[in-house]
């Protein structure tokens, strides 16, 4: 055990955390995403949604700052849907630990699949809300 790792965090997710460089993109995916057949490097992380898991994650991740939309979320496939209230949640924690408003990029359902494919790494998490699906972009440690 370390200190001041949250305990949502498990030794494989921080593994590849530390492995990722920067523009390396991760997917942190609903229960309901097929994780495991989008990727060759998924991280099971059952039992927790995505918010715990994005609050833990950006103690510890720098958001890409040479991108425009360093966040992207799955766009509901029914254009009439209203907007997912978990990404109120997705901005709140962003902004809080970048210090900065960060836009969520919204991308349509096959094209966020793509995106998924070529990331890094997808945690699979257990999140029951739809479309919560999030794409972080890694940037770089300033000190």
């Amino acid at each position: 055990m370390l200190k001041h790792i949250p305990p949502c965090i498990s030794p494989e997710l921080m593994a590849v955390l530390m492995r990722m460089g920067h523009g390396d993109e991760i997917v942190l995916a609903d229960g309901n995403f097929p994780a495991e057949s989008h990727t060759q490097r998924s991280v099971r992380a059952d039992g927790h949604g995505v918010p715990e898991l994005l609050d833990a994650i950006l103690k510890f991740f720098p958001l890409d700052t040479f991108v425009d939309h360093p966040a992207s979320v799955m766009q509901p496939v029914d254009p009439t849907t209203p907007e997912p209230s978990i990404w109120t949640e997705y901005r709140r924690l962003l902004t809080k630990h970048e210090g900065r408003e960060i836009e969520l990029r919204p991308v349509e359902r096959f094209r966020f699949y793509d995106l998924a494919r070529s990331a890094y790494a997808i945690v699979a998490t257990g999140e029951t809300a739809i479309y919560a699906n999030l794409i972080l972009k890694k940037g770089v440690v300033l000190s």
